[in-house]
């Protein structure tokens, strides 16, 4: 074989190895921001390295990652990104949009993967859902209809339901549009949809008190990062109340909820690594295009319907993705 042939063939071969074969230099670093609990983001940690090991990436080998917590106070977002940006991270996984907006505040280079990405068009962060155009791509779990598809599960679970509550976390960038779909849906079915806002989770306790006081029949709970990092509340609290919820997400049926309707939050994490590892081949955030799940799952928690007293209808049942007993 020819010289110039022998390294033609070497070139073409590094093209297709994995970074780590490459000796004397830092496995890239990532840096994960979140808006929620470091406990309640585990359920969530744990599927993207999985998505990660799927593509050959071993945690300390082939990548290193890092942390940072809102703890549930969006608030604190902005000066965890500008922390995370010193780090000088070869990629930001936002795991949400607040996180997203304060990282993308903080940085228009570093690439930011977003598994949970709503609204992002109208948030600034992308130009186009096709051509994100910038520095920011991901996957959105936020389909539109969902919200009116959570009212008629409320009405079916309590029928006749005529005042329903709406768990809200308006600062947080995919709640506004979610709320005015079950405002819109309300107004349709002639039901009064009541909100209690929550900004932070020590609003939780003075929340449920008012749901309480308005005696709605059914609470259906927003999907925002702050609300699901602290669904193990939310759960006792609706239980203490004996009032059915009725969520985005399915981590809050796991954790106590009654029913959940909506995509598979742990699968968009774990899809997450294919853009990541696009990224460390060197393929721009800009050109690659806004993900959308394709499926929706139904989730009952049957041991919660039992301690409210509730029987689920069959037709309910036969439709469920999951019953957890």
């Amino acid at each position: 074989m020819k010289r110039r042939e022998f390294f033609a063939l070497l070139g073409g071969a590094a093209v297709a190895w994995p970074a780590r074969v490459f000796a004397g230099s830092e496995p890239p670093l990532i840096a994960w921001l979140g808006g929620g609990t470091e406990r309640a983001s585990s359920v969530f940690i744990r599927p993207f390295l999985k998505g990660m090991r799927d593509l050959g990436y071993i945690e300390s080998r082939d990548f290193n990652i890092v942390y940072r917590f809102a703890e549930g106070y969006e608030q604190r977002l902005p000066a965890l990104a500008e922390e995370v940006v010193r780090l000088k991270p070869n990629i930001i996984l936002a795991a949400a949009s607040g996180p997203a907006v304060a990282a993308k505040n903080a940085t228009s280079s570093i690439p930011i993967v977003v598994p949970a990405l709503a609204d992002a068009v109208h948030l600034g962060l992308v130009a186009s859902e096709a051509r994100p155009g910038g520095n920011v791509t991901g996957i959105t779990p936020y389909v539109a209809g969902l919200p009116a598809k959570q009212m008629e599960l409320a009405r079916e679970v309590v029928p006749g339901a005529s005042r329903i509550g709406v768990l809200a976390n308006l600062s947080d960038p995919k709640a506004p549009p979610q709320f005015q779909e079950l405002e819109a849906a309300g107004s349709a079915l002639e039901i009064k949809v009541i909100a209690a806002d929550v900004n932070v989770p020590d609003d939780l306790d003075g929340a449920f008190q008012k749901l309480g006081n308005d005696r709605v029949d059914v609470i259906i709970v927003l999907q925002t990062s702050m609300l699901v990092s602290e669904r193990s509340t939310i759960a006792v609290l609706a239980a203490a109340k004996r009032v059915p919820t009725v969520y985005g997400y399915r981590e809050h049926v796991e954790d106590g909820g009654l029913i959940s309707y909506g995509v598979n939050l742990r699968a968009c994490f774990h899809d997450a690594a294919v853009f990541i590892q696009k990224i460390l081949k060197g393929v721009s955030p800009a050109n690659l295009p806004i993900e959308f799940p394709t499926h929706v799952e139904l989730v009952i928690n049957m041991k919660t319907a039992k301690a409210l007293g509730l029987s689920i209808p069959p037709s309910l049942l036969a439709r469920a993705d999951e019953v957890i007993e």
